[in-house]
């Protein structure tokens, strides 16, 4: 059935307003097909099934919304006390002065257009790749967009274990900037690396990333979304993930008029394991808070582990979404599959929507899901009054409990401190208004 007329009008008007990347011919050949794809589906609108909990209309518009450039100079970095290698960009834009050389041992790291300009290079393997099949059987126009236009970008090849983990560093400093980042991972069997990505990057971010974990291979990701209130951004990852494999990644964020953060994964490989978490903090006093996780995770391989962690904290009349599938193929025994998505009203004004579900099509599984909506307990409330915390300091200890299930999905003790204490200073500053 043909897409809406207007839909297809403002998804051309939208195509109008960005300009395809030069290239090597089969970069060419990639971006051509993302730009059929998208015409195909026409950009998302609200009648979309799987936007029927989110309104797409900024993230589709042919502009980007101003947004005001939030002051965080007197909050400590995130990831500050990590020793990483820094990859900067500004509105979308790799900044060379800012980022620390692109070298590592075990690492191969490259900027996307040098990549693309190759005319023989690994990328073109993975490059739109996932990102294609992550388009069945749930469109996702907004990626599609990305591996289009998408006009900056890193590459990394994985061949050893990696020293250190690499950061994305996105600043912000235009308030009508319209970023399009595309990244590719691909991790080589043995390999192991850890991506860490933080910043607002821009008034309007499309982000997409790529990643393919061989046989044996390891794949961390810690990011922190946050600061600028009034931001948007639209993020896909798309993860394929081989055999006795790891793939695991862990999403804190902090302010933001709209988020939407797509994860697929496709799961190939016999007895690996992946796992996906999420912790948001919504405070829609002064600025409009709207947070989606929308997961889908296909086993299709026999002993797989999977483990989907949301938890949402929201105040205000923030907005929370959660929408998350697990899909067992025919002959995918031995699936372990775990899914919880829960949320902390802190007010009667908030709001929490959330679709779970599981497809299963083999018979030797062990799959659950759950979700829950509620207040703070006013028992364990009352027990800490009872011993002289104060209110709002007693609240916010319940708060941190509450998230810590989906903070212990990150494997490294130091990334689980820092992003604690990025989230003690957060409540911290809501305290004092």
């Amino acid at each position: 059935m043909a897409a809406p007329a207007a839909k297809m009008d403002a998804t051309e008007a939208r195509i109008a307003a960005l300009s395809m990347p030069d290239g090597a011919t089969w970069a060419q050949e990639a971006r051509k097909a993302a730009l059929a794809r998208v015409r195909e589906m026409g950009l998302p609108t609200r009648r979309d099934e799987y936007w029927r909990y989110t309104d797409p209309a900024s993230l589709v518009q042919a502009s980007a919304p101003r947004a005001a450039i939030f002051d965080d100079r007197d909050e400590p970095p995130v990831f500050g006390d990590i020793d990483k290698l820094n990859i900067v960009f500004v509105d979308g834009v790799f900044d060379a002065d800012r980022s620390d050389p692109l070298e590592m041992a075990g690492l191969e790291i490259e900027r996307l257009s040098d990549a693309m300009s190759t005319d023989i290079h690994w990328a073109r393997d993975l490059y739109g790749v996932r990102e294609t099949a992550g388009q069945d059987p749930v469109a996702r126009p907004l990626a599609a967009l990305n591996t289009a236009f998408a006009t900056d970008g890193v590459v990394i090849r994985a061949t050893g274990r990696a020293a250190k983990p690499v950061c994305f560093i996105y600043l912000h400093r235009d308030e009508t900037s319209d970023a399009i980042l595309h990244h590719l991972v691909k991790v080589e069997p043995g390999a192991e690396v850890t991506i860490l990505e933080l910043g607002p990057a821009a008034a309007r971010f499309n982000k997409c990333m790529e990643i393919d974990v061989a046989d044996t291979g390891a794949f961390h990701h810690v990011r922190a979304q946050g600061r600028d209130h009034e931001r948007r951004a639209a993020t896909h990852m798309f993860g394929r993930v081989g055999a006795e494999s790891l793939y695991k990644s862990f999403t804190l964020t902090a302010n933001g008029v709209m988020t939407r953060n797509e994860h697929v994964i496709e799961i190939v490989g016999d007895n690996c394991s992946a796992h996906v978490a999420g912790a948001a903090l919504g405070d829609a006093k002064g600025a409009p808070f709207h947070h989606d996780d929308t997961v889908f995770v296909t086993h299709d391989a026999v002993g797989c582990e999977s483990r989907q962690v949301y938890k949402k904290v929201l105040r205000n009349g923030a907005e929370g979404v959660f929408q998350g599938k697990i899909l067992v193929k025919e002959g995918a025994q031995k699936t372990d599959g775990y899914q919880i998505s829960q949320s902390l009203l802190l007010d009667d004004d908030s709001s929490f929507q959330a679709k779970p579900e599981l497809e299963i099509y083999a018979d030797d599984v062990a799959c659950s899901h759950g979700s829950t909506t509620g207040a703070i307990d006013e028992t364990a409330l009352f027990y800490l009054r009872s011993r002289g915390v104060p209110t709002d300091i007693a609240t916010d200890l319940l708060v941190v409990a509450f998230l810590a299930e989906a903070i212990d999905e990150i494997d490294s003790e130091d990334l689980r401190d820092d992003i604690t204490a990025r989230l003690m200073h957060w409540l911290e500053r809501r305290r004092q208004g």
